[in-house]
């Protein structure tokens, strides 16, 4: 390609609108062009790395036995209220009617659809197991669309689903699947973690994600120094502590002390003078099973999916404050589990290590010191209900400590179970020709995610470096001096030449506009060619020509007819 022919508008300076380096980036590489909100158009550079990852997910994918098709985006809302998620997904998503008054949505995700196709297609225990796959736009009406192709309203993205008859056959398609993302993910020449994670709205059980790691990722990772263990903050589960075995006994007895409009930790630890981690922090929650108290170190936070869990609850929600006053006998901020009545205690881990406690004493304007677990009160379940704070015990080895860093989550694949296939009825004939739910696998990667989290991973200040197996083109021929006729003889020569290697066909840019040098460079830079071949008078002198590799900066002198890639 010749880059006077290459739409590429590249800008000088950094868009306004941009607050991370793959959105900055790709704006002013010419790759992507905003339309709305959250939508964007995928300008030719930018579409051909989209193009890169897509064709690598889709060689892995059918080298791990899954099946291509298509789905539509329309999704009628019939197969939606079947799985119960059109009331409950949220704004999120797109909700149109067409000129029948039928109502539709964009769809986000398509476990319905694949659902009805199982149940419309696989009959047999014979046909099991099935994975099936697309790459295709997806819609999500986000309250914020941020960072570029990051977050957006309409993305790409690859989603399969598998089906099977037994929970030993999900588990080795999930480990097939997981493979295949290490093997994808190594391909696209990226530094990532996989981490347990919480299934959020698309349900099921077990579930892991594929984290790209990057100073500006969004989530944070807590992994085990000692075991390698690695979650999400969400899913990061803490080893116990141990409670003391004297909890209780020979402490100074509890007392109720004024606290006249303090109701924080912050405004109360620095009240009471004493340290956040004194503090008991009590938090009403009502779910479908009753109202429930969950306490938490001050200077931690309860996890409502942890907390959800240890419940068995369907619904949990934080209680209002007509529903607290009736609990705690006290308006919020006074809650706390000493003679705390009529509702079920649920305590962090952690809390039964604390002594001389403090928390709110179910009264307006006081709180309570020297608290003892065991001695003054004890909850109904202990459990780990918060968040991981970096230095808490792995869960997985007991011994190790949480470290953290930051990444960006391209890829995630869940255990379903039944979860869809139940509620729609979608079902096939066993061994014994009886009708049994099918078992479903969920595998899903961002493609615009994972090239924007390329980028966040491999940057510097003068633009993007590629890996080279997605970057745009893997090699640039950049002449010095255009008006020069033997340095353009040359450039047009090598170019020829390298485009008629099967390894770099359609993989050469020659950058023959008129202009300054140092312009034509810091484009290519800016666009991240991992190679650059510069065709100047010096090096010509000697047959030569110089050869600077984008990641590292090393520049080398190669004789015209030696210019070999790997």
């Amino acid at each position: 390609m010749k880059m006077s022919c290459l739409l590429s508008p590249t800008l000088r300076e950094d868009p306004s609108e941009a607050e991370v380096a793959s959105h900055r980036l790709m704006l002013r590489a010419g790759m992507i062009r905003k339309l709305a909100a959250g939508v964007y158009n995928y300008l030719p550079l930018g579409y051909r790395v989209i193009y890169k990852v897509s064709r690598i997910i889709r060689q892995e994918m059918n080298r791990s036995g899954a099946q291509e098709l298509l789905m539509p985006t329309l999704l009628p809302r019939e197969i939606w209220e079947e799985s119960g998620r059109w009331g409950v997904y949220g704004k999120e998503l797109f909700r149109i009617k067409d000129r029948h008054d039928h109502e539709f949505c964009l769809g986000p995700t398509h476990e319905e659809d694949i659902t009805s196709i199982a149940r419309d297609s696989l009959r047999s225990y014979k046909q099991l197991p099935v994975n099936l796959y697309q790459i295709q736009t997806k819609f999500r009406d986000e309250i914020r669309p941020r960072f570029g192709i990051m977050r957006c309203r309409e993305f790409i993205m690859k989603d399969s689903y598998s089906f099977h008859s037994s929970e030993e056959s999900l588990d080795k398609e999930y480990k097939n699947m997981f493979d295949t993302y290490c093997r994808i993910f190594d391909r696209l020449g990226l530094k990532y973690k996989v981490v347990e994670a919480d299934s959020g709205a698309i349900g099921g059980g077990f579930s892991q994600e594929f984290m790209v790691l990057a100073d500006t990722g969004e989530e944070e990772i807590f992994y085990c120094e000692s075991c390698g263990y690695a979650a999400s903050r969400e899913s990061a589960g803490i080893g116990e502590y141990a409670v003391q075995k004297n909890v209780g006994q020979g402490l100074v007895p509890c007392r109720e002390v004024k606290t006249p409009d303090k109701k924080s930790i912050e405004e109360v630890s620095a009240f009471l003078k004493i340290k956040p981690t004194q503090m008991i922090k009590t938090l009403i929650y009502e779910t479908e099973k009753g109202a429930v108290a969950a306490l938490v170190r001050g200077d931690h936070d309860v996890n409502e999916a942890k907390l959800k869990k240890l419940l068995g609850a369907e619904d949990l929600r934080l209680a209002d404050e007509k529903v607290i006053e009736k609990i705690t006998k006290a308006p919020v901020g006074f809650a706390g589990p000493v003679g705390l009545k009529d509702v079920k205690i649920v305590a962090d881990n952690v809390v039964p290590t604390i002594e001389d406690g403090a928390t709110g004493a179910n009264r307006k304007d006081f709180h309570l010191t020297n608290v003892a677990y065991g001695r003054d009160f004890k909850a109904d379940q202990v459990g780990d209900i918060r968040y991981a704070v970096h230095g808490d015990v792995c869960k997985k080895c007991g011994k190790g400590k949480f470290a953290v860093t930051r990444g960006i989550e391209v890829g995630h694949i869940f255990k379903l179970g039944t979860k869809y296939s139940k509620k729609m009825k979608a079902t096939y004939l066993d061994e014994n020709n009886k009708e049994q739910p099918f078992i479903m696998g969920c595998y899903g990667i961002g493609v615009g995610r994972t090239a924007a989290a390329a980028i966040e991973q491999n940057h510097d200040k003068d633009g993007i470096i590629w890996p080279e197996a997605i970057a745009p083109f893997k090699v640039a021929v950049v002449p010095v001096n255009n008006s020069d006729e033997e340095q353009m003889k040359v450039a047009e020569k090598i170019y020829a030449d390298l485009s008629t290697k099967p390894e770099l066909t359609g993989e050469v840019l020659f950058d023959d506009r008129d202009g300054r040098v140092g312009v034509k460079l810091k484009d290519i830079d800016l666009i991240g060619i991992p190679t650059k071949i510069i065709i100047g008078p010096k090096g010509l002198k000697d047959g030569k020509v110089e050869v600077k590799d984008r990641k590292t900066g090393n520049m080398r002198l190669v004789e015209i007819g030696r210019i070999q890639f790997q």
